[in-house]
């Protein structure tokens, strides 16, 4: 019989753990131990196993600009390898493709080529057709670490085939896509998640313990196909109500949060999640939200450069929340700025008028007195979505054509 292991090996080159190694299996106080064991006979395996499971994760691990098995997404240093029944070119293509998909390249073309992929999958399109260089059945390992003080702890581990994680990462980019798209390259998680955190000004978001385990949550329900953490959704929505910025990022987050636990069967509604403007959506949430981004544009046709605080930035978050005691004072208000309208631009009053009217007829009978926290998930969709078709211009033949995000984002 193979002698147990009593202490396994330093595992080397996980960010944020001590420079020396840090151990995945140890047993210091007397409270980490049963039966009367000690140190590693508490999670038994032979020195042999210990030696080789610790070679090669200080090998994956090792800082190299020729790994391409290691990546860096929050807090958590991810390593992942193929096991191909081919050649190891086959290998070496599925963990280059699987690197992309979880972090894509800032490059327009391999941007292009991914999304190609990506929606062809979500379509039922198999990944051989879409990318025949790569070997769909390639077994995939996907393992994630966390610093733990002295030692590491396993934020998740999945093990499945190439075209498993291929599909899973295109139902993510599909749960998230809404239009305007307001990226040009596929997000990061970590990109991604950036957006929950509070804006400062002049300074780079700041990670905490909380966000570095959101990371870790939404990363495991990606690689699992599993639900998004409720708390991202709720992080994101507390975020929009506190400083006022709803940008396409943290609107997408609200979609596919939404649109995931639609999927998975939990209907919070009678509806789906619409990806770009639908005039003809019942939730009351997405009404209101476009019914907000409306009257905020009266707002600003009326008055002009003369807005020192639009009514998104004085009540976005009591309107999204407690709609019954926010809408019936901007309506009245409103009037006065449709008033002005009506003497200097006739016309836009008319049109302005008719959509406001389109949408509240749209609504029930009487405002809600407040909305649960996914119907504030859908007020902000329902906002982002009204308030892009309002920032179009012309060109000379009249077609309409979309300002950039930047330009959007300045604006708004």
């Amino acid at each position: 019989m193979a002698p147990i292991a009593r202490l396994h090996p330093a595992i080397k080159g996980v960010n944020g753990a001590q420079s020396s190694g840090a151990s995945l299996v140890s047993f210091n106080l007397d409270a980490f131990t049963s039966y009367g064991k000690s140190q590693g006979d508490n999670a038994p395996i032979s020195e042999q196993a210990a030696f080789a499971y610790t070679s090669v994760l200080n090998y994956l691990l090792r800082r190299s600009p020729d790994n391409r098995q290691r990546l860096q997404v929050g807090d958590t240093s991810v390593v992942f390898w193929a096991e191909a029944a081919g050649s190891e070119a086959d290998a070496q293509a599925a963990e280059s493709f699987l690197a992309s998909l979880l972090v894509p390249a800032d490059d327009d073309s391999e941007a292009e080529r991914l999304r190609t992929v990506l929606d062809g999958l979500s379509k039922g399109r198999p990944l051989a057709e879409l990318a025949p260089g790569l070997a769909p059945g390639t077994r995939m390992y996907v393992l994630g670490l966390a610093p733990n003080a002295s030692r590491l702890s396993v934020r998740y581990w999945q093990a499945d085939t190439l075209e498993v994680f291929a599909k899973r990462l295109a139902e993510h980019a599909q749960d998230l896509r809404i239009e305007p798209l307001p990226w040009r390259v596929e997000p990061s998680v970590y990109r991604l998640l950036l957006a929950t955190v509070p804006n400062r000004e002049g300074a780079m978001p700041k990670a905490d313990d909380a966000f570095d385990n959101l990371i870790g949550e939404t990363m495991r329900a990606i690689l699992s196909g599993g639900l998004y953490p409720r708390s991202l959704l709720a992080n994101t929505v507390m975020r929009i109500r506190s400083d006022g910025n709803l940008s396409g990022m943290r609107a997408a987050i609200c979609k596919g949060v939404l649109t995931r636990e639609r999927r998975r069967g939990i209907h919070t509604s009678d509806e789906e999640i619409p990806v770009s403007l639908d005039k003809q959506s019942t939730l009351p949430g997405y009404q209101l939200g476009r019914l907000f981004a409306v009257l905020e544009y009266v707002q600003r046709c009326a008055l002009g450069g003369q807005v020192n605080a639009t009514i998104r930035d004085r009540y976005y978050g009591a309107a999204s929340a407690t709609p019954a005691a926010i809408f019936p004072v901007l309506l009245r208000n409103t009037q006065n700025h449709l008033g002005k309208l009506r003497k200097e631009r006739p016309g836009q009053a008319v049109t302005l008028e008719r959509e406001i009217r389109d949408i509240v007829e749209g609504l029930p009978d009487r405002f809600p007195r407040s909305l649960k926290i996914e119907g504030q998930g859908s007020f902000a969709i329902g906002y982002y979505h009204q308030s892009h078709t309002h920032f179009t211009k012309r060109d000379a033949a009249g077609d309409a054509v979309e300002h950039t995000e930047t330009e959007i984002e300045g604006a708004l």
